[in-house]
């Protein structure tokens, strides 16, 4: 199976609450740019995603281009959340390429606990795609990473 863990894009500043942040156009742009590189070179056969705005803002490009794919939202891939809770929660779900979308730092910790390797920080809208027999901690390999263009 595989997991593909996507950041969301580049987000307005926090102007209002965490979990309400738009993507800029920019951020836009650069999921767009991520999901055209996702559906071109896999199959999801599955998306989970964030509760916050810009992680939906930035499913929805994954939507256009694979509309037929499930969709879960996840309550506790925000933020700061437990990321081995989370991927308790994702190891339970039946598939052979999830997409998860969510944010920093729990994206990263997640990517830890899959490879046993220590936390590394994604780029905006930055996928990782991770393999592996079946959810473990530890028993995945990264075998692809895209990352789109980055503000200057």
């Amino acid at each position: 199976m595989k997991i593909i863990l996507m950041r969301h894009g580049q987000a307005e500043d926090e102007t209002r609450p965490d979990s309400a942040r738009q993507l800029t156009d920019f951020g836009q742009q650069q999921s767009a740019q991520t999901a055209d590189y996702i559906t071109a070179h896999y199959t999801p056969d599955y998306f989970v995603v964030s509760p916050y705005d810009r992680a939906q803002q930035t499913l929805t490009q994954l939507q256009t281009r694979a509309p037929n794919v499930p969709v879960t939202v996840q309550d506790n891939i925000t933020p700061a959340d437990d990321a081995r809770a989370a991927l308790t929660e994702l190891a339970d779900i039946e598939a052979e390429c999830l997409v998860v979308v969510c944010h920093m730092s729990i994206v990263a910790h997640i990517a830890s606990l899959l490879t046993g390797v220590s936390p590394e920080s994604f780029s905006l809208a930055e996928a990782r795609v991770f393999e592996m027999e079946f959810v473990m901690s530890g028993m995945a390999k990264e075998i692809d990473r895209f990352v789109p263009v980055q503000p200057r």
